[in-house]
């Protein structure tokens, strides 16, 4: 299977991981009723089968009864599930969700999820009971990868911060007590310059104590450092020497910043489009400004949910791009006259009524569907990648909030 290909499931598998965790994340328990299991992928199924049968046993012990046969049916559905698999389990390991829910009106639901294979191995076995799904593990798993510290300075202030894939997050800021170049009277011009630089290197000391405090702590995982800010400033900043010597060796890039608030780190970002080509903010951003260009210029751009969906049908879809906050069904109707339409909808909400435009008549749901995975399907069909595009930065929002989350850039001009 090719590398894209590769992407392309993986894109598909983490977004099914992603729906199935907001799902649970909804679902509560009366009291600690709700399993949760990691299963690390070294993990024996037999031993994962013992420890369910033990806790079955002192789940006997529960004071509650509801609880306590809440908790068994649960330990239960889980062991049950366990017979699928053989000695071990499958790549990176499984994770087991199994409870009663409450579904309103003092009524409960049993629930029981597996997730083979998660995007990460599962590092070690856990074992949890509460009334909430334990998620955050396997949250983390999906959070964007990347990890650059930011340094934005002049003479006047400076602010430090992170980028955590597509994330921009300001932590620590500092303004300077550095006198103009215009000395007050009295003052010699040798005695005021050399104020001056006592206070420039004072100045410099303190944000290297910022940055030292927020990146050394993390210099393991970090991929990177990028230092932003006008000339010479930032020059004699990293040449003094002022950052630990950890932190100075991970320094990736030095960039001409025009502003040093907390809009520079944003700015650092963008200055350092070539060494972050890898990162994920700039794919997003790249993807979107392509999008913007095409659809100003000519017509081999696409959006919303019906022109979009044609163009994929007839294969002239290069990309499909998907905004990350897509939350939304397609409903498929069809009318006495065998005319087929569509309408999303919130996932949330029922589906609505619908008159077919062609003839008038009352048409009948035939289907109902995540829109993203529909129009996914349509995508593996013609060999149309799909780019999943986070609504972190400006035309990300604007393709989630203008084009209802649904755009495409096309292989030709189509006309719809």
């Amino acid at each position: 299977m090719s590398t894209d290909a590769d992407e392309v499931n993986e894109d598909r598998r983490k977004y099914e991981f992603r729906k199935v965790i907001e799902e649970l994340k909804d679902y509560e328990g009366s009291g600690t009723q709700l399993v949760t299991i990691y299963i690390p992928p070294d993990k024996q199924i037999s031993d994962v089968v013992a420890h369910v049968t033990q806790e079955h046993s002192e789940a006997s012990n529960i004071k509650s009864k509801q609880t306590r046969t809440n908790v068994q049916d649960a330990l239960t559905s889980i062991k049950d599930r366990l017979r699928y698999y053989d000695t071990f389990p499958p790549d990176n390991g499984i994770v087991l969700f199994s409870g009663a829910v409450n579904s309103g009106g003092g009524q409960t639901d049993m629930v029981t999820r597996a997730l083979d294979s998660p995007p990460e191995p599962i590092q070690s076995f856990r074992y949890h009971c509460d009334s909430d799904f334990l998620t955050e593990p396997l949250e983390d798993m999906l959070t964007d990868k990347g990890l650059f510290g930011l340094v934005v300075l002049d003479r006047r202030e400076a602010n430090v911060g992170w980028l955590k894939g597509k994330r921009v997050e300001p932590v620590k800021s500092a303004s300077s007590l550095v006198p103009g170049k215009q000395r007050k009277g009295g003052q010699s011009a040798q005695r005021f310059a050399r104020l001056r630089l006592e206070a420039i290197d004072n100045f410099y000391q303190e944000v290297a104590g910022m940055a030292n405090d927020l990146f050394v702590p993390k210099r393991h995982e970090m991929d990177g450092v990028l230092v932003g800010g006008p000339s010479p400033t930032k020059d004699e900043f990293l040449d003094g020497d002022y950052l630990h010597h950890e932190v100075g060796d991970l320094v990736v890039g030095k960039f001409d910043v025009s502003y040093t608030d907390e809009s520079g780190l944003h700015d650092l970002v963008d200055a350092a489009q070539e060494v972050l080509a890898d990162q994920e903010v700039m794919k997003d951003k790249s993807e979107m400004e392509e999008f913007f260009k095409k659809l100003h210029t000519g017509e081999e751009a696409t959006y919303g949910f019906g022109p979009t969906r044609r163009n994929l049908v007839m294969g002239s879809v290069d990309r499909l791009l998907l905004s990350e906050d897509l939350r939304s069904d397609v409903v498929i109707y069809e009318c006495p006259n065998d005319h087929e339409e569509y309408e999303v909808v919130d996932r949330r909400h029922g589906d609505p009524g619908h008159t077919c435009s062609e003839c008038g008549e009352e048409a009948e749901k035939i289907d109902r569907e995540d829109v993203i995975e529909y129009l996914m399907d349509i995508a593996e069909q013609r060999g149309t990648e799909t780019k999943f595009i986070s609504t972190d930065f400006e035309k990300g929002e604007q393709l989630y909030d203008a084009f209802g989350g649904i755009a495409g850039i096309l292989r030709y001009s189509t006309g719809v």
